[in-house]
């Protein structure tokens, strides 16, 4: 069968890298026809992407993998601290040279098999316009939810219309995404100029490439869906989630010991009895914080598995592991505690997710923990900490009616955004003794989730029509 190359070119950060490899994964599971080629960026936040991409790639020997050289020098602190998103969309941007000559150098000329489309993640548009100049398609491959991407099209209309930023004195917004007006408070995202402009920028790029691949399926956000759908100034889009890698990374040595202490202790748990906290890679928290999570998970006498980071530190955005939880938390709670609660620095997300004895999600609220949740009928407890997560919760509290409000707000005079223990209490025990209509909601959307990517659901069907269009894909 002829070749037909694809070029993917994902965002910094080991969730957009993981679930690049996982779309990656997927078309050639629909068509092995294809060449793909991963071109993956280092970062400077973290340090890790040449361990996670050398990880990847022995697990993955059908993509290739392509590390760009280490010569862009990393944002500087303050940039970061003004504007995360914009000082991470530069740095990605001054990589223009480097991505285009990695393409015509290392793909093309490595085989002449023709480029269907560069796969650009949603913080890589700058790479549409190199796509452009080689005379090969793009596509925008959005790691979030549907919803996010109608708002950053949404800011772009804004600023094309002249409109003014967002105020904190602003009633709340109608926004075509979502269902419910929208309060300034959710969206701490946009409350910088430099913020909101970056992802005007990003959703103005959007529409020139040609298509945009979503990791969401359009039963679960209908109204976003039918937002975009009511557009006729965007390219295609294509929801093909949930994407999703339910094996998880091949584990060895004192990890493989870790995950299956992990997993027997939930295996003596009764079923639905566990709360699990998990916060992502940049999810963690000051030790003041730490204590209060431990406060609340005592008093509300729940079964808990709590994987623990403290804050990342100036200039990083990853959050580090530690093990001397006796000096941090309370004293006495480790022995009060050891019947009910466990505690793990990593821990295997979707494993645990997915094992009966879990019956609450306290997360982040990033969109792959979301898309997990969701798909093993796990309801959520809403704890948003950056990026566009606060407005993944109040999409999934107020719109979605999936989960239960720890917190939503963000507020600007008080930046460590302290959450007490009577919260945390009160949003455990709301969950685990009063959420059976939450858990019901949770079930029926999970059903939805695996209908959507077998053969005839919307997802499986978006992508067999991706994938037609990159057979005769014309620039």
């Amino acid at each position: 069968m002829k070749k037909t190359q694809l070029v993917f070119v994902p965002a910094l950060g080991f969730g957009h890298l993981v679930s690049a490899v996982q779309l990656a994964k997927m078309v050639l599971e629909r068509n092995d026809s294809f060449l793909i080629t991963m071109l993956a960026i280092h970062n400077p936040f973290s340090g890790s992407i040449s361990k996670n991409t050398k990880s990847l790639a022995s697990i993955h020997t059908e993509i290739r993998f392509i590390e760009i050289p280490e010569t862009i020098p990393a944002p500087p602190p303050e940039a970061l601290a003004v504007g995360p998103a914009s000082a991470y969309t530069s740095y990605i941007n001054d990589h223009k040279t480097l991505v285009k000559d990695t393409i015509v150098n290392q793909v093309m000329a490595h085989n002449p098999a023709p480029i269907a489309s560069v796969v650009v993640d949603m913080f890589c548009t700058a790479f549409i316009d190199v796509a452009k100049e080689l005379g090969v398609a793009s596509h925008v491959f959005y790691t979030s939810d549907a919803a996010f991407l109608a708002m950053m099209l949404y800011l772009s209309d804004r600023e094309d219309m002249g409109e003014p930023k967002f105020s904190p004195t602003d009633p709340d917004y109608i926004i075509p995404c979502y269902s419910n007006p929208v309060p300034y408070r959710v969206l701490p995202l946009l409350h910088t100029d430099v913020e909101y402009e970056s992802f005007a920028n990003h959703g103005r790029k959007f529409k020139y490439s040609n298509g945009i691949i979503v990791n969401t399926f359009s039963e679960a956000e209908s109204h976003a869906v039918s937002a975009l759908l009511a557009r006729d100034d965007i390219p295609p889009i294509f929801n093909v989630g949930p994407l999703i890698d339910h094996k998880g990374k091949s584990l060895s040595g004192s990890d493989a010991v870790k995950r299956d202490e992990i997993l027997k202790w939930l295996d003596d748990q009764p079923e639905k009895s566990v709360v699990f906290l998990c916060f992502g890679s940049g999810g963690g928290f000051d030790e003041a914080q730490l204590k209060e999570i431990a406060i609340g998970l005592e008093r509300s006498g729940h079964r808990f598995l709590w994987s623990l980071r403290l804050k990342p530190s100036k200039g990083k955005l990853q959050a580090s592991f530690f093990d001397n939880y006796g000096e941090i938390l309370p004293q006495g709670f480790l022995e009060r505690t050891k019947n009910i609660g466990m505690l793990c620095g990593w821990a295997p997300q979707v494993e645990i997710l997915a094992h009966k004895a879990v019956g609450a999600f306290v997360s982040h609220c990033g969109w792959n923990s979301t898309l997990e949740a969701l798909w093993y009928a796990v309801p959520i407890i809403t704890w948003p900490l950056y990026g566009e997560q606060h407005m993944n919760a109040f999409q999934l509290v107020k719109d979605l009616g999936l989960a239960v409000e720890l917190t939503l707000d963000f507020r600007r005079d008080c930046p460590t955004d302290f959450v007490k223990a009577e919260v945390i209490t009160k949003a455990v025990k709301t969950m685990m003794e009063q959420g059976g209509k939450l858990r019901n909601k949770a079930k029926e959307t999970s059903e939805m989730a695996k209908k959507a990517v077998v053969e005839g659901g919307s997802s499986y069907v978006a992508f067999g029509n991706l994938i037609d269009q990159w057979l005769g894909s014309k620039p």
